[in-house]
């Protein structure tokens, strides 16, 4: 990754660290749940509200962490809402594995996750801290709680 290129990652990071998008409860959802990353204190709730049609009609997060974790978890919002939950579902799989595996290409997603992991990029350098994919993930796996309508998720 060029300088440039991770410069402007490390903005994003920030700005959405500084200034989350989504960052709100929401009155009567069909879902939540409560996440905690007890490596680094992070711990966030996942609310969402699920329509008729099977799409995710809003999404919302409130919680404290670091700069990486909330960043994830205000990215993660913007790119769920009005998607499935099978969609949803396979994004965060695509996530997971870019946040953890070298080889992963997410070009060869198909066209609106591409998208979607084109704006995750942003997070794709805690691969090379292993401990920060805690971070990055955990609004990802509270999320999933919450659709399977579990109560809480955990990195550990």
């Amino acid at each position: 990754m060029n300088g440039d290129l991770r410069e402007l990652y490390q903005e994003v990071i920030l700005d959405h660290g500084r200034s989350p998008r989504n960052f709100r409860l929401i009155e009567h959802p069909t879902g939540f749940a409560h996440g905690h990353n007890p490596m680094c204190g992070d711990a966030l709730t996942v609310f969402l509200i699920v329509g008729a049609d099977g799409r995710i009609a809003d999404v919302a997060f409130q919680g404290k962490g670091c700069a990486i974790s909330v960043a994830s978890a205000s990215l993660m919002t913007e790119v769920v809402k009005g998607r499935s939950v099978a969609d949803a579902e396979r994004l965060f799989a695509a996530f997971q594995r870019m946040c953890t595996d070298d080889s992963f290409d997410p070009d060869t997603a198909d066209g609106d996750d591409r998208d979607a992991l084109e704006r995750l990029q942003a997070l794709e350098g805690v691969r090379a801290f292993p401990i920060r994919v805690k971070c990055a993930t955990l609004a990802w796996h509270t999320l999933n709680a919450a659709l399977a309508g579990e109560s809480g998720a955990t990195t550990e």
